[in-house]
């Protein structure tokens, strides 16, 4: 438990782009969407928002640091 204590708080910037990511989706689907329904990320609210989501994880996870403290 500890572990994935520590994993949540190395990538805590990623997941508030999760978020970000989520709401921009979804207001995106709210005031462009497609109005015709053929459209496979923006016909939906729910599809728009987790491709948000993802996109905004991944957005802010290109910027975080690879570098680790090492013990000696």
């Amino acid at each position: 438990m500890l572990s994935l204590k520590k994993w949540l708080v190395k990538n805590k910037f990623s997941f508030i782009g999760a978020v970000i990511g989520s709401v921009g989706g979804y207001l995106y689907w709210n005031f462009v969407g497609c109005s015709s329904g053929t459209c496979a990320i923006t016909s939906s609210p729910v599809n728009s928002t987790i491709y948000g989501a993802v996109m905004g994880f991944l957005i802010v996870g290109m910027f975080k640091s690879d570098k680790t403290k090492k013990d000696v």
